[in-house]
């Protein structure tokens, strides 16, 4: 059997969040055809190849191999442990960025900077007003996606040490999304890190956003 989850407008499209799919070895392209038989719902999503797909957690191509026994997701595209004190989390909860920062202050001494980016919900997007947003992650996946990103940060980009903290679930107007806090013994890796981790969040994380405006919710597939 291969679980297939589905995320975001396609679970809310399909009315389910996973389905499993009774099928020999195939590839991605032939479980597709499977799921879209399944639900048709689904098929003008499926079809226009605006799709992203991870068997395992790990992002293929249409042309891989599916077994059975494989956990494969559909998502559409996205809204884009060391011992340190840094960590990575998803979470509901809302964090304290003065907590966050003097935990990683305390990772090294060689620290001489700290660049944080706070990311957070605002009125006003695309020239429509926003009441609330939603954000929907798919778990496992998102943290081992936000490691990478921590991990690439301390190995190319010359942090000492790393802070990645996004919550999910719903958020009114004002609140604190996500924190992007890179620590290095200059400012320019910091501010190169900095930025790097948050442009990676957005094109490789599995998180996805949903504004209620008032034209109805709509699922936010670019972000600037």
């Amino acid at each position: 059997m291969i679980t297939v989850k589905l995320f975001a407008i396609f679970r809310e499209r399909a009315g389910l969040s996973e389905l499993t799919i009774d099928s020999p070895p195939c590839t991605v392209l032939d479980l597709l055809a499977r799921v879209t038989r399944e639900c048709s719902s689904l098929s003008d999503f499926l079809s226009s190849g605006s799709i992203m797909v991870s068997v395992n957690h790990e992002f293929v191509k249409m042309g891989a191999s599916v077994r059975d026994g494989d956990e494969v997701a559909l998502m559409p595209p996205f809204s884009g442990g060391s011992g340190l004190s840094g960590i990575v989390r998803i979470q509901q909860e809302p964090f304290s960025l003065d907590h966050e920062v003097a935990r990683l202050k305390q990772s090294s001494s060689s620290i001489g900077g700290i660049v944080t980016f706070l990311g957070t919900t605002r009125d006003i997007s695309q020239e429509r007003q926003v009441a609330k947003l939603e954000f929907e992650h798919y778990p496992g996946m998102a943290e081992k996606k936000l490691y990478e990103i921590r991990g690439r940060a301390l190995s190319e980009y010359g942090a000492i040490d790393m802070t990645i903290i996004h919550r999910v679930g719903v958020l009114p107007v004002g609140e604190n999304i996500v924190l992007i806090a890179a620590a290095s013994q200059h400012r320019d890796e910091a501010f190169r890190a900095c930025r790097f981790c948050i442009d990676e969040l957005k094109r490789i994380t599995p998180i996805w956003k949903k504004e209620t405006t008032p034209d109805g919710e709509v699922w936010v597939e670019e972000h600037p």
